[in-house]
């Protein structure tokens, strides 16, 4: 009798709910600290639009993109309240580090013989934290790893490269420029079953902006292929069984930027593209744009068992990009698995 409970305490709960994980690129950045935070307080027109989407797709995790930080998170707070009062999750566990969006390198990266600029900041920014990554969740949500202070040159195969065309250690600021544009970090999720899930959250800067010399396109490139070197090994042992969640701002074909970035985590084998969210674009931006593009992402590892997955259809009035989700199946058996044959 004492076996048979012990058997059926370990046992994996049958017919447990999957892991519903979520990604949006909001557009709701504002020109200056505090306006976003007012917006949402006073529910803004586009707030209200935002919190329908969010409340719509009810994901235990939320990762969301292009959302202003402040340092004791009112403003993801407000916004967490403003879902919970409009219908949506509860979301007790918040999580948002500081982007480079904004912070001043001291130099002239553009070359416009002016400094203090947003092209001037570690990522484009009329402020500091303008544009940053914010998490919501169920589930408590555990730290790990940020990667958003590593240096562009110190990336395997950088691109790094200044306005004037010089590469390397010859670029302008190459011992201060940072590769991310917004933040790459790492956050664990603590699932019902007690088994961690690592997110890896990203927000690569657009490839377009720049000259001939493709600065912004280099280090799209260099953002995206980042979470490739992670899972190789570069920079630590990797995590098991991640789950890479962003903007990487890059389409596996048309548009700008350097397409084999991305296609590199698509066709990666330790990675799975959901077949419902392949082909799909998540944005559109109209003439003279370059059109409807996937550019925004949830890849799994391959060892974990998906549900269901799908591209919500998008409210310009909120934002250009689809919010995106994928289900994750039995998480705590899926990530224990053994190998075929054993």
């Amino acid at each position: 009798m004492i076996l048979f409970l012990v058997l059926l305490l370990c046992a994996p709960t049958a017919g447990a709910e999957p892991l519903r994980l979520a990604f949006w690129h909001t557009e709701l950045s504002r020109k200056g600290p505090g306006i976003l935070l007012a917006d949402i307080l006073k529910r803004e027109d586009q707030i209200g639009t935002v919190v329908d989407t969010i409340a719509a797709a009810r994901a235990d995790v939320l990762v969301l993109a292009d959302l202003d930080y402040d340092h004791g998170l009112a403003t993801l707070t407000a916004l967490r309240d403003a879902i919970g009062a409009g219908g949506g999750p509860d979301y007790p566990h918040l999580f948002a580090p500081r982007p480079n969006t904004g912070i001043d390198t001291g130099l002239d990266l553009n070359g416009d013989g002016e400094f203090g600029w947003a092209a001037d900041a570690q990522g484009y920014g009329r402020f500091a934290g303008q544009g940053g990554l914010a998490v919501l969740s169920r589930f408590p949500l555990e730290p790990g790893p940020d990667h958003s202070t590593m240096l562009w040159r110190d990336i395997p195969g950088s691109l790094l490269i200044d306005h004037q065309g010089r590469e390397g250690a010859k670029a302008i600021g190459a011992g201060v420029q940072r590769l991310s544009s917004t933040s790459h970090f790492e956050l664990g999720v603590r699932t019902p079953s007690g088994q961690p899930l690592t997110m890896m959250i990203f927000h690569a800067g657009p490839p377009v902006f720049d000259g001939p010399e493709d600065r912004n396109g280099r280090r799209n490139h260099d953002e995206v292929l980042f979470w490739k070197h992670r899972l190789d090994g570069a920079f630590g042992p990797p995590p098991p069984a991640p789950v890479i969640i962003g903007a990487a701002n890059l389409a596996p074909a048309g548009g700008d930027g350097r397409a084999p970035a991305i296609n590199a985590l698509l066709t990666d084998p330790r990675l799975t593209d959901p077949p419902a969210l392949r082909g799909l674009p998540t944005v559109d931006w109209p003439d003279p744009g370059p059109g409807a593009l996937r550019v925004d992402y949830i890849l799994p590892s391959a060892d974990l068992t998906l549900g269901a997955a799908k591209v919500m259809t998008a409210d310009p009035k909120a934002s250009r990009h689809a919010l995106i989700w994928v289900e994750i199946e039995d998480h705590a058996t899926a990530a224990t698995r053994p190998a075929a044959g054993n």
